[in-house]
């Protein structure tokens, strides 16, 4: 794995990490001089993922957890701060995407929503922030969002209302620790071709084979997104390179919200 320098001895936590967009935000921060620590449910995959990370000469940990129970999403941090002594970047990328519309969501599920993806990233940050604080040092930290947070399809009622809150939540911590010189951004990522995604398309919408290519081909760059393009727009915005940016909630798709034809 050549090494990079936008992230050069860096402690990088990155919260749900284990498949898709998290797994490649791991992978980008590792090849651009990171020590990676990767949070998650699903062990087999974290286990694999850092075993691939430290074959190719990175150095990374995987702390099992899952991040919808507070306590665990907390633990992650401390883990890393344990072992390695700080968190300097953090990057929150656990999401549910489980469908549920107004008029069908029940209590728990819209709750579930709530847990894995607004709850668990405020914890998560608000853990990490004060160990940057606790220490005097600056930090970076980025939310995935979702470009549904902007309103989103019907049969994504609890999710849509999940990620506009997180959207806000983003704001409102880089405005409170802007002189802390902890920059706190997010992404609004569009649609992604993830194993996640894949199985979400099979659950809830019968998809077959080749579902992404004949998706792709309705869409105006001809193609769904993909994890490795986000990950190398993540660690920018973690590195210096993106220099005083904060409380920004980026578009990262080829939907022109606002736009009508």
């Amino acid at each position: 794995m050549p090494i990079g320098s936008l992230l050069p001895g860096k402690i990088v936590l990155v919260s749900g990490g284990t498949r898709g967009v998290g797994a490649g935000v791991a992978t980008a921060a590792a090849r651009e001089g990171a020590t990676v620590v990767v949070t998650g449910r699903r062990r087999a995959a974290g286990e694999r993922l850092v075993a691939e990370l430290t074959g190719a000469g990175a150095t990374a940990r995987f702390v099992p957890a899952d991040v919808a129970d507070p306590e665990q999403a907390k633990a992650g941090v401390a883990a890393t701060v344990a072992e390695f002594g700080r968190v300097d970047c953090l990057v929150n990328s656990a999401g549910l995407v489980t469908r549920g519309t107004l008029l069908d969501t029940t209590p728990e599920l819209f709750d579930a929503h709530v847990a894995v993806n607004l709850r668990a990233p405020f914890f998560t940050m608000q853990a990490a922030v004060a160990d940057m604080v606790r220490r005097g040092e600056p930090g970076a930290i980025v939310n995935i969002i979702s470009i549904s947070a902007h309103g989103g399809q019907p049969y994504l009622a609890p999710y849509v209302a999940a990620k506009a809150g997180l959207a806000g939540l983003t704001r409102n911590a880089a405005h409170a620790h802007r002189f802390d010189r902890i920059r706190i951004n997010g992404l609004d990522i569009g649609w992604t071709d993830t194993e996640g995604e894949d199985a979400v398309q099979r659950a809830a919408h019968g998809a077959g084979d080749g579902w992404a290519e004949r998706a792709g081909r309705a869409l105006p760059m001809g193609r769904l997104a993909r994890a490795e393009e986000i990950a190398d727009m993540v660690v920018f915005l973690l590195s210096e390179r993106s220099g005083v940016v904060t409380g920004a909630v980026l578009d990262w798709d080829q939907t022109v919200v606002g736009a009508y034809d």
